[in-house]
């Protein structure tokens, strides 16, 4: 009898570890979840204080989660709400600001099989009255080069969090152990340039309605519980 209970012990041990073990191998597959969240509330302070809040909206698309460097673009979609203003957005003064390490850094406009060289200056996109823009938009330095087909496309992520890590600069592996520990969010933002002016009539000159406005689109990164991706929590969210 005591042969009996030495044995179930053992394969009760053993199976208590087993479960620990996949039970950790699961946390560490689901531990790089991060979430980026728009400050939209910010952005409509800075229409509101423009006075351009009945003439401009702008929203962007994200998914509820990414893995850790997933991100490489953003979906913007500018709307001109009014009926007789033209809307551009200014793209080559617009920029992609992080703040951990103060980079500003070039927007460029994402579109199919882009060809050109980067460094072409982007004509500003017009938004038609009561139209909408959607663009894909990331930073110029994400972008590579394929040498066979001659087209740029991005294969980097906008906030390299993983380079954080690889950073021989002690401050920065800090704030890489502090966001996965969830002790600190990373920020960066969008400062999008927009030009608005009265449709023109005929040979009648445009006028500036203000004659530019800069709008900083900001966006808090923070790094999801492992808890995220248990299956109730994901449909909840979905």
């Amino acid at each position: 009898m005591r042969g009996t209970g030495d044995q179930n012990l053992f394969v009760l041990t053993f199976y208590i570890i087993g479960v620990t073990y996949t039970f950790n191998r699961m946390i560490e597959s689901i531990d790089d979840q991060i979430k980026f969240e728009y400050q939209k509330a910010v952005v409509a302070q800075q229409l509101q204080e423009q006075n351009i809040q009945d003439h401009v909206g702008i929203t962007f698309k994200l998914k509820p989660s990414y893995s850790l460097d997933a991100l490489k673009e953003l979906s913007i979609s500018v709307q001109n709400k009014s009926a007789n203003l033209a809307v551009y957005v200014d793209w080559d003064n617009s920029s992609i600001v992080v703040e951990h390490n103060k980079q500003s850094r070039r927007v460029i406009r994402k579109s199919p099989d882009l060809t050109r060289d980067l460094a072409v200056p982007q004509s500003p996109s017009l938004v038609a009255p009561t139209k909408t823009l959607t663009q894909l938009v990331t930073a110029e330095d994400v972008f590579e080069r394929d040498n066979v087909a001659g087209t740029y496309s991005p294969t980097k992520p906008i906030i390299n969090i993983t380079a954080l890590k690889k950073s021989p600069v002690k401050a920065q592996k800090k704030l890489y152990s502090n966001f996965m520990n969830r002790a600190k969010n990373l920020e960066f933002s969008l400062q999008l340039v927009l030009r608005l002016s009265e449709v023109r009539v005929g040979l009648a000159p445009g006028v500036n309605i203000p004659p530019m406005c800069i709008i900083n689109c900001p966006f808090t990164v923070s790094k999801l519980p492992w808890t995220y991706a248990l299956p109730w929590n994901q449909e909840r969210s979905s």
